[in-house]
């Protein structure tokens, strides 16, 4: 049965560590006045740090860090491909260039990105900090859950568990 959990402070926090960073690709939106989609694109979840700020890596002269500039508002959007997993994040970026920063974060695969490695010169890293957040999360995965929706359906009891609710970080 899906129930309403409402999550505070440590509570809140673990839980937007555990579905950022498991499912880890986002749909990071900037430019929200517009609201067009048009600025909107997927990005890869760094870290939650204990605060509950979300990182990221960009490139410092990419739209995303001219349209943060304009206005630090911004959404996220994670969807778990393999569960019933999602995440809402509404929150306030900040672009930092902090080479201490670059190398706490820093992993091998972002070379791809940045062909010179931590020491590009178009590396930023965007720090979000949540202003408000909303959950569902369902236990077992895709598959599963799909069968006990159909057995709730022949039974008329809800057989699918899992939560929903608001997140309330101290940040808020």
């Amino acid at each position: 049965m899906i129930g309403i959990k409402n999550l505070g402070n440590e509570e809140a926090i673990l839980k937007l560590k555990e579905l950022a960073e498991s499912i880890d690709i986002c749909m990071f939106c900037t430019n929200l006045k517009i609201d067009d989609g048009a600025s909107c694109r997927p990005m890869s979840t760094q870290k939650v740090c204990e605060e509950g700020n979300i990182w990221f890596f960009s490139n410092s002269d990419s739209d995303k860090n001219k349209e943060i500039k304009q206005d630090e508002n911004v959404q996220l959007f994670y969807s778990h491909p393999g569960k019933d997993s999602f995440l809402i994040v509404n929150g306030v970026a900040e672009l930092i260039y902090d080479k201490e920063k670059i190398e706490e974060l820093w992993s091998p695969v972002l070379n791809a990105w940045f062909p010179d490695g931590k020491e590009d010169p178009n590396i930023s890293v965007v720090k979000v900090i949540p202003t408000t957040a909303y959950y569902w999360d369902t236990e077992g995965n895709k598959m599963v859950n799909f069968f006990k929706m159909l057995a709730s359906a022949t039974t008329g009891k809800n057989l699918v568990d899992g939560n929903e609710g608001t997140l309330i970080l101290n940040s808020l």
